[in-house]
């Protein structure tokens, strides 16, 4: 979800966005005290990098920029700006470890499958885990 203004969203190349991320771009906490200043606005642009994962159900703040090369853990809430080549996760999030070491863990954990898509991947991962159902 892209909130009221999603013009105010710019993705960098490379951007995998899951499910249930939202994007927000203002803050509605000012709509109690217009009573008392008639033009109060806050709202903020936020920046995604190049090559970055937003996992599921992670919201992102106005004003946020995320660096590139950044993966950002399913549940997050990125509340500040995020540095290159970082891994975060949590509410606030925060870091975890740098995205090279992060591949370098992924590297030695895969199934070496990640080439292939559709009814080829689920028969091979079928096979893998020795699923008979």
């Amino acid at each position: 979800m892209f909130g009221t203004e999603p013009w105010c969203v710019t993705l960098g190349n490379h951007v995998h966005i899951t499910g249930d991320v939202v994007f927000i771009t203002h803050d509605g906490g000012t709509l109690i005290y217009r009573h008392l200043v008639p033009d109060l606005e806050i709202t903020k642009p936020i920046k995604i990098g190049d090559y970055v994962y937003i996992g599921y159900r992670s919201i992102i703040m106005p004003g946020v920029t995320i660096g590139n090369n950044c993966i950002i853990a399913a549940g997050s809430v990125v509340t500040k700006n995020i540095p290159d080549n970082s891994v975060v996760g949590g509410v606030p999030a925060k870091l975890i470890k740098s995205s090279f070491d992060y591949f370098e863990k992924i590297k030695q954990e895969s199934l070496r499958l990640g080439h292939l898509k559709g009814v080829e991947k689920d028969l091979e991962l079928k096979k893998y885990f020795s699923y008979k159902g």
